[in-house]
This record gives structure tokens, C-alpha cells and sequence, in this order.
């Protein structure tokens, strides 16, 4: 069972690792434009907009948490082997747009938590050929760890950009 303090919430769970036709690039000399563009309105621009038209819903009153799937790929400093470059631009773009939202939220909502969160890769067909050397969990657990850490997150770490565990992510 859920909190009390955990059931305000909003979690936007898209994404899109392929698209426009295209598997993530190993090269930029592999980047498209319509490649780009795709990746950008997937993980970027749709979460940042649900954002937009969920903030009439979220409470001035009390605690509340809206989440937006990213990956850590999407993090600059933390990128240490190149390529996948339109998707890790658009989850980087995603994670700016968070954080940005979220100092804007602060100043009306003292009791919301606006975070960027990394599920982990999570096994599904298709992450499957993409795994690799990583370890992978289910769905449901990829989901029960992310509760978990929306469920334990405070308003001072709104902003964050966290994983499946609670810890920050660099930026």
C-alpha cells in the first residue's frame, strides 16, 4: 500500500529509445535530423508538456510529486562512451526542463517534488539487445523501486535527477 504522503503524484512513463525509423546512433556521423526531432518530441517535449497541463492539478497545500522517466544516458557528465547522441540530447533536454520547472514550482508550491528519474534497464524484448553488460530488473520491480523513491523524496530535492535507488545523478 501506497503512503499518504505518497498519493498526489503525477509520473510521466514515455520514452522512446528508437525512432523515426531509426536504432540509436553508435556515431554522430549516424545523426538525422528527423532521427533528432523524433527523439526531442518523445522525451522531451511530451513530458515537459503533460507538465504544463498537469500544474493546475497540483496541490499549493501539501506534498506532491510529479516524476518524468529519463535514463541516465541523459546525463552529460556521466557519459563516458559517446553515441545514442539524439537520445541522450533529448533526455538531457528532458532533465534541463525539469529542473527548470521545478524552480519555478518552488515558488507557488512549497510542498512539491518536480524530479527526472533513471529506472534502470529494465527487461523487456526490446531492451534486450541493448542490455549488454548491464544487469536488468522486471517491470514491476523497475516500478516498485521508482514508488519507492518518489515515496521517500522531499521537497528540497525537488529539481533531482535520481535512480532507481534514491541516489543523484549527475547532471
Amino acid at each position: 500500500m501506497l503512503s499518504e504522503s505518497f498519493r498526489a503524484c503525477s509520473f510521466v512513463a514515455t520514452g522512446a529509445l528508437s525512432a523515426a525509423g531509426q536504432e540509436p546512433e553508435k556515431t554522430i556521423k549516424a545523426l538525422t535530423p528527423e532521427a533528432l526531432l523524433a527523439q526531442f518530441q518523445i522525451n522531451a517535449a511530451g513530458p515537459a508538456l503533460v507538465l504544463k497541463h498537469a500544474l493546475p492539478l497540483i496541490p499549493r497545500d501539501r506534498r506532491c510529486v510529479f516524476a518524468a522517466l529519463s535514463a541516465r544516458v541523459g546525463s552529460i557528465g556521466d557519459n563516458q562512451i559517446g553515441g545514442w547522441h539524439s537520445y541522450r540530447a533529448a533526455k538531457s533536454a528532458l532533465n534541463q526542463l525539469v529542473h527548470g520547472a521545478a524552480i519555478e514550482l518552488a515558488r507557488t508550491h512549497k510542498h512539491a517534488i518536480c524530479v527526472a528519474l533513471h529506472p534502470g534497464t529494465v527487461a523487456t524484448p526490446f531492451t534486450a539487445k541493448y542490455a549488454g553488460r548491464h544487469s536488468t530488473v522486471q517491470p514491476g520491480e523497475a516500478a516498485a523501486n521508482l514508488v519507492a523513491v518518489m515515496d521517500n523524496l522531499t521537497p528540497a530535492q525537488s529539481g533531482g535527477f535520481f535512480d532507481y535507488s534514491g541516489k543523484d545523478i549527475q547532471w
